[in-house]
């Protein structure tokens, strides 16, 4: 199996994108991980919530592939442990899925049609995080969960 994450604009943090890019180097070791980031609307400014969402969601659609398995990451999404977040990867590369795709929406979040394509929602937190914070969030994540399975000694109980 290997990992796309969708993304929906650029980092403009350095250290947001250095941390990004810490853990998804860390992450190459365990799994194949594509970032794909979505450059941010243009004129926003004339458009409502649900026009930025729509038009954003189709630019999602277009690089999701038929078998792909998508998961959003949503405020409304299933909330998981870490090694309950390792084990759901680890049930998915057991399925024979060949490609994971994680997609963090805009700061609308997701339109209806891709809320319908999506197969899961999983939420990392309670809390409301802005979407180039919750990058670097999840590529630790997904680190966690790949060391948590080869029982290496990263996570604590």
């Amino acid at each position: 199996m290997q990992i796309k994450i969708i993304a929906i604009g650029k980092t403009d943090h350095p250290a947001i994108l250095q941390l990004q890019e810490i853990y998804t180097d860390r992450l190459s070791h365990y799994i194949r991980v594509e970032w794909e980031i979505i450059p941010d609307l243009k004129n926003t400014k004339s458009l409502n919530q649900v026009q930025q969402k729509s038009k954003e969601g189709e630019l999602i659609l277009k690089k999701i592939s038929t078998p792909d398995f998508v998961l959003l990451l949503d405020e409304k999404g299933k909330s998981y442990t870490s090694i309950e977040f390792a084990d759901f990867l680890q049930g998915k590369m057991n399925s024979g899925i060949k490609q994971l795709v994680l997609v963090i929406g805009g700061p609308y979040g997701f339109s209806e049609e891709v809320y319908l394509r999506a197969n899961s929602k999983i939420s990392l937190s309670k809390m409301t995080f802005s979407h180039q914070m919750i990058r670097p969030f999840l590529a630790e994540q997904l680190y966690r969960a790949m060391t948590i399975l080869r029982g290496e000694p990263y996570h604590h109980e």
